[in-house]
């Protein structure tokens, strides 16, 4: 069925591949055909409690038209999203690239999603029983105060049926959005969520997504000021920008953000630095497609690992590889 995929382009087999999925979810097969993960460890960050450390990462369900699909094939948790205020397009097509060779992938989708009234609307019909975690950002053409009204918009409409919260400031596919990493931007933002945060009453963890292209200074700055702000942690990391990983000529110039096998030194090394610096709790992603590299990151300091690229490459069979 992957290898049938693959002559479809990307985004259209994963339209593909997740409508697939629901229909099977839908008429019952599912529950048949994977069964839930049996003898994984369960990890507790703050109130929650994941049935194991693998999930799915955000980028892969935007809008959460899928999760429940996704959740019955043994994941402990899934992260949707990145979502905005207003449904946007993204960037122009094509703005997904594959790199068989080193399983990786090139995206500047550039948050395309239908805005958060559809999430909402889905999150009403929920069935899923593992952790579901909501990763929200900013629109594209929102100036840079207004964005921090957009991820303040974005909480309040998500909290009530968040599990956990990710404050997505890493993606480089919305002009300006890794301002946030600056230490003046990032606390002016921050310190308007934990505001929200105590306005609401929400008492689940809330995350920052980083990017895996920023300095040990920089890194130890941010953790200062989420934690100063009582933040549950970090997920390290999203895609990256760099290319120097990348040997052929014709992926080295194309826009968007790597991700897959290629990032994963990358994003290993940000784990270290947050372990190192007593950040709270982290999610590891970012190159993992067997149980070395999920072992890895737990081994690195992770409390729990997602998947993303890895899923796309290797489909759900990664999940038993992973546990079995």
């Amino acid at each position: 069925m992957l290898s049938l995929l693959r002559i479809f382009p990307p985004e259209v087999a994963h339209f593909i591949a997740l409508k697939s999925l629901n229909i099977l979810y839908w008429l019952g097969i599912l529950k048949f055909i994977y069964r839930p993960v049996k003898g994984a460890s369960t990890v507790t960050i703050g109130s929650l409690t994941f049935p194991n450390r693998l999930g799915i990462a955000a980028g892969l369900d935007k809008n959460g038209d899928y999760f429940n699909a996704l959740g019955s094939l043994g994941f402990g948790f899934i992260e949707v999203g990145t979502i905005t205020p207003r449904p946007q397009y993204g960037n122009p097509k094509p703005r997904i690239w594959r790199i068989p060779s080193n399983n990786s992938i090139i995206n500047s989708l550039g948050f395309n999603n239908k805005g958060v009234e559809h999430l909402v609307r889905n999150l009403k019909k929920r069935k899923f029983k593992g952790v579901l975690g909501i990763n929200i950002g900013a629109n594209k053409d929102s100036d840079k105060q207004q964005r921090i009204e957009d991820y303040i918009f974005c909480f309040r409409k998500v909290a009530r049926y968040a599990d956990y919260i990710t404050v997505n400031i890493s993606s480089p596919n919305t002009p300006g959005l890794r301002d946030f990493h600056q230490e003046e931007d990032f606390k002016i933002l921050i310190t308007k969520i934990a505001s929200i945060r105590d306005e609401l009453k929400f008492l689940n963890p809330i995350f920052v997504k980083l990017s895996p292209d920023e300095d040990q200074q920089t890194i130890s700055k941010l953790v200062d000021i989420a934690r100063a702000s009582k933040f549950d942690g970090f997920i390290a990391t999203n895609t990256t920008i760099s290319r120097d990983m990348i040997s052929s000529e014709k992926f080295r110039t194309l826009p968007g953000g790597l991700s897959g096998e290629l990032i994963k030194n990358k994003s290993n090394k940000v784990i270290e630095k947050l372990a190192a610096l007593d950040s709270g709790s982290i999610i590891g992603v970012g190159g993992v497609a067997s149980k070395e590299d999920f072992d890895e990151k737990i081994n690195l300091g992770s409390s729990l690992v997602q998947v993303y690229t890895g899923f796309i490459y290797k489909g759900p069979k990664i999940i038993s590889e992973i546990f079995g």
